[in-house]
């Protein structure tokens, strides 16, 4: 559920007209439901109760601080794949001891930013890995604890860019090599292996998956206990899917049915990485119609949102509903829903029926909470768009939006050096020391 709602005809985020937000902050503008966030939440925690388990919300899917401190208030950890992910959970009081590391390319100065942070865990997806975290932490003087990151080579049915756990997969260790890895971490003198990681995917739509693949890891785990492998830990990841145009898809409860059997029996605590689920249908787009174009039978809706604000449609063929923000009794149309960027992938939705829109009127894109602002970019030096955060009846706007100075700070005009100065520029040194 969300709460994203017709009143009287017209679009509301919790009590807040959207027509109301669009017109103080601008579009095009990300509005995320924070009654919504604590909803999702609490649904999931409670559905693994009578569990030991830890939730560690996944930053990537949306890393706004108005959202991470709602749901560290909840007592949500983190799961985070980069540093400045980490600073961000930091940042609003996410408790290190919560927070675990995964990702393939972590560098030493991550690790080490971690290791200093006193973080719970790391998420080991290689052995060559293994080797720099056991060298950095032996720097530092500290032990690192860790869990590798295990590909059970299920199939979750996941869009090919968004697929972890089969065996071709850039992600985790070989399920048939895990054992012997765990052997050679145990050796390391500054790694304390405490837990085992899996992460098959993500917009899973079923629970099938994820039990065949914690039966899987459910095995491993009891082998390495029998081997005297002190594993406290199973962290099942995330990627329970949520409905983006009425599907019909597993509550949290039902994941927790399928999934308690296996993990009870393992004795360890249950760590879970959910962010879609969560934040997905917490938060929507609100964007204007700018044009109404046809090219021969081809009918376009031009608004001012584009796929540098939410790349999802162009980049993996995403569906996600667009409803007018004010109901009008109006013919149905098809149309593809365009942006005003300069590429011929810059679209919203594709051959969409809907309600005939005129140029200012306002669209919702729904389920854009997550995987949406996260991924925005400048590309034709567009600004990002303003974040806004309703709780009740008030808003409160939680990113600016971007203006013209943001797209330029910290870089620099060129200014061709007159003379020998100029000599010097082009002429390289070839020791190595810079220009001669």
């Amino acid at each position: 559920m969300h709460e994203f709602k017709f009143l009287d005809g017209e679009l509301h985020c919790e009590d807040v007209p959207l027509r109301r937000i669009a017109e103080e902050v601008g579009t095009p503008v990300y509005i995320y439901s924070r009654r919504t966030l604590r909803d999702h939440y609490r649904k999931l925690d409670e559905a693994f109760s009578g569990l030991p388990h830890l939730i560690c919300y996944s930053v990537k899917a949306n890393s706004n601080l108005a959202v991470l401190s709602t749901l560290a208030a909840e007592g949500a950890g983190a799961d985070i794949v980069s540093g400045g992910e980490l600073f961000r959970a930091l940042r609003v009081g996410m408790a290190a001891d919560k927070v675990v590391y995964a990702g393939i390319g972590k560098t030493a100065e991550e690790i080490e930013y971690a290791l200093r942070s006193r973080i719970l865990m790391f998420n080991v997806e290689s052995e060559t890995e293994l080797y720099v975290i056991d060298r950095v932490a032996g720097e530092l003087g500290v032990k690192a604890r860790i869990a590798l990151r295990v590909n059970p080579d299920v199939d979750a049915g996941a869009h090919p860019y968004i697929a972890t756990g089969l065996r071709e997969a850039k992600f985790g260790i070989d399920i048939e090599e895990a054992l012997s890895v765990y052997g050679h971490a145990a050796l390391l003198p500054n790694v304390e292996v405490v837990g085992v990681h899996q992460h098959i995917g993500s917009q899973i739509t079923s629970v099938e998956p994820f039990r065949e693949s914690i039966a899987i890891v459910g095995e491993l785990v009891k082998r390495l206990q029998a081997n005297g492998t002190a594993i406290r830990f199973i962290n099942i990841g995330g990627g329970f899917g949520i409905p983006y145009r009425q599907e019909e898809v597993p509550y949290p409860r039902d994941y927790a049915q399928a999934l308690k059997p296996v993990l009870g029996e393992s004795g360890c605590t249950v760590i879970l990485e959910i962010g879609r689920m969560i934040v997905g249908n917490a938060g929507i787009l609100a964007t204007r119609v700018l044009y109404r174009k046809h090219t021969g039978e081809k009918g376009f809706l031009v608004v001012d949102a584009a796929m540098n604000d939410l790349i999802r449609p162009s980049l993996y063929g995403s569906y996600h509903e667009i409803v007018p923000a004010v109901k009008a009794e109006r013919e149905e149309e098809i149309v593809d829903v365009v942006g005003p960027v300069c590429e011929s992938g810059d679209f919203l939705a594709r051959d969409r029926a809907l309600s005939r829109a005129e140029p200012g009127e306002l669209l919702a894109v729904m389920s854009a909470g997550a995987y949406s602002f996260a991924m925005s970019s400048n590309y034709n030096s567009r600004r990002r768009a303003a974040e806004v955060m309703v709780d009740g009846g008030s808003f409160v706007v939680v990113r600016e939006r971007e203006d013209y100075e943001d797209l330029v700070r910290g870089e620099r005009v060129w200014v061709e050096p007159a003379g020998e100065d100029a000599a010097s520029v082009l002429q390289p040194d070839i020791t190595g020391g810079g220009t001669a």
